[in-house]
């Protein structure tokens, strides 16, 4: 089972150093939800909640990220795995500086590994950057379909708290859950049930 793979890894999580990071966490969160799904979110980093915690995508984005994924019937305990690009919280929420994700990376390498989800969402510029290169907007590339290893399909769309500050955008990433709902149905599972589409 993909859990005690992921829970060893995630011991090493907890104990890391590769980054000043660690002077300033009060937790370093891992990931969390079913380390079988087949959906993997990676958002960009733990935010206030997430730190006091240890839990992933536990405030006010993860609330919404939450309601999102009822609405396509997804949930952690089933479908879905979610982690950040970055396991520690940068001060004041900062995005992570390129040497701190440099030095995390290869963790969420190892998750993905673990994990082999069927289909990956990014959710904000930082996940996207960091798979698929500085060069990637997230304004040009959500919505469409990018290719990870092996040939995992990877959706970029914005990450909740993005939704939260600009509320027009919301459309625009239900329309992107909508095509992940698809492509899980083509890959996973074709009789998952969404009311919605």
């Amino acid at each position: 089972m993909n859990g005690d793979a992921l829970a060893l890894l995630e011991q090493q999580i907890r104990n890391c150093t590769l980054c000043g990071l660690y002077q300033t966490r009060n937790k370093a969160v891992a990931g969390g939800g079913n380390p079988d799904g087949k959906i993997l979110l990676i958002g960009e980093a733990p935010g206030y909640e997430e730190d006091k915690t240890g839990k992933v995508f536990v405030g006010k984005s993860g609330q919404l990220l939450d309601k999102i994924l009822s609405a396509c019937n997804f949930s952690r305990e089933k479908e879905v795995y979610i982690s950040n690009v970055v396991k520690c919280r940068p001060p004041g929420n900062r995005t992570p500086s390129p040497q701190e994700q440099k030095s995390c990376l290869p963790y969420l390498v190892k998750q993905m590994e673990i994990i082999k989800p069927a289909i990956i969402v990014t959710l904000g510029a930082t996940p996207l950057k960091a798979l698929f290169g500085n060069e990637m907007r997230i304004t040009k590339q959500r919505g469409q379909w990018l290719y990870w290893k092996n040939g995992i399909p990877v959706m970029p769309t914005y990450h909740p708290s993005a939704l939260l500050r600009n509320p027009a955008l919301k459309h625009q990433t239900w329309e992107d859950f909508k095509k992940i709902i698809i492509k899980y149905r083509e890959l996973v599972d074709a009789g998952h049930y969404c009311q919605y589409i």
